[in-house]
């Protein structure tokens, strides 16, 4: 027996709409209308291809972290620490303030901006964060090049505090140009 009418919407398209909404407003600040009219699709749609609001919410997060994302991952693979530490906290002013992009960080302002009753979201965006901290961690242990007085998990936490307020002053307005000056004298500090 058929399983129903093929989707009339390409399931990407919608997913990238998703994402943008998600980011600009925030999870609780993003309604299931601005949803389905960005999306172009009814509710029926979006609940038969991508599940409830939260679970759409699980989806698009997982596209951000491999598309907008990405380089957070991407820098990792740096040949050197000090270079790993630098693609971070520079590609976190890229995203969080680029031209083509909401303002801030999907995760920073997930985890900020939930109340009570997106707790299980809250917590979603929590987990990604301390497993991007973990892996900048571990990739900081094999580092060799930086100064021996750099203790790995207090370095990376500190990497994700920097590029954590770049997303906050970047939702807060501050320019792309002003950002890279914070980013480079942090740097300086970080690395000495």
């Amino acid at each position: 027996m058929p399983g129903g009418r093929p989707r009339s919407f390409d399931t990407d398209a919608a997913l990238d709409r998703a994402l943008e909404v998600f980011w600009r407003h925030g999870y609780e600040g993003t309604s299931l209308t601005d949803l389905t009219t960005a999306m172009g699709i009814n509710r029926p749609s979006l609940y038969a291809a991508f599940g409830n609001k939260e679970e759409l919410f699980g989806k698009v997060l997982a596209r951000y972290l491999d598309g907008p994302g990405a380089y957070a991952a991407d820098a990792l693979a740096a040949p050197t620490g000090r270079e790993v530490v630098e693609r971070l906290i520079h590609g976190a002013v890229d995203l969080t303030s680029g031209e083509n992009t909401p303002r801030g960080c999907l995760c920073v302002n997930s985890v900020h901006a939930c109340g009570p009753d997106a707790h299980a979201v809250r917590q979603d965006a929590i987990a990604v964060r301390k497993a991007g901290e973990a892996a900048l961690r571990r990739r900081l242990e094999q580092a060799t090049d930086l100064p021996s007085h750099h203790d790995p998990a207090t370095l990376a936490a500190l990497v994700h505090t920097i590029t954590d307020g770049i997303a906050v002053q970047a939702a807060s307005g501050r320019g792309h140009a002003e950002l890279q000056q914070i980013g480079t004298l942090a740097l300086r500090a970080l690395l000495a």
